[in-house]
């Protein structure tokens, strides 16, 4: 028999010593997963740009854990906007809009846990195409208001530089964790303080 799991929503007070004092009640959580290497086609690899633009909703590879994506032209002069189509960690729709910039990676900051369409440009020459991949921004599953993530381990290794963390209040996909060291398929372990 299982029992619920705690609701971090709930805002609940523990008493202190003083009296008419309270605090809120936190606890600290393991969010344990399992991230590879960055890629730049783990999503959808190079796909030929044309004279038209195009809707890719095929040849589609969901990134394993929930991440953000990168986007890569073919050629030095790939320009335009590619937009991506998926769903957070909730399941709510999202989309991002990433502007090409020739054959350097070009990072996203969304999280996403499906991606269900790619929209591409047209071609900038002979040869143009697009790839989609992973990159190392790790979804986190709260909406934070503050970098409450205390540590994390990867490869049960802990990192001896602190994580770069991105928060929101509202949207669960903008809420990040990056760490310092490379994501190469092993077990990241991030502790973090929700409240009670």
């Amino acid at each position: 028999m299982s029992i619920a799991a705690m609701n971090p929503f709930m805002g609940e007070l523990i008493q202190t010593n003083a009296p008419g004092v309270t605090c809120t009640w936190c606890q600290e959580a393991l969010y344990e997963i399992t991230p590879v290497a960055i890629s730049n086609t783990a999503v959808l690899a190079n796909t030929l740009l044309t004279a038209v633009p195009q809707v890719i909703t095929l040849g589609i590879t969901n990134p394993a854990v929930v991440r953000n994506v990168v986007i890569k032209g073919a050629l030095a002069g790939s320009t335009g906007s590619v937009v991506v189509k998926g769903t957070d960690y909730a399941g709510a729709s999202i989309s991002e809009t990433i502007a090409l910039a020739g054959t350097a990676v070009v990072v996203g900051l969304k999280a996403f846990a499906t991606v269900t369409e790619v929209d591409l440009p047209i071609q900038s020459g002979g040869g143009d195409g697009v790839s989609v991949g992973i990159g190392s921004k790790l979804g986190l599953p709260y909406t934070l208001t503050k970098n409450v993530v205390r540590m994390a381990y990867n490869n049960n290794v802990l990192e001896s530089t602190a994580p770069t963390v991105t928060v929101d209040a509202v949207n669960l996909c903008n809420n990040t964790v990056t760490l310092a060291s490379a994501l190469a398929g092993n077990v990241v372990d991030i502790y973090l303080v929700v409240p009670g």
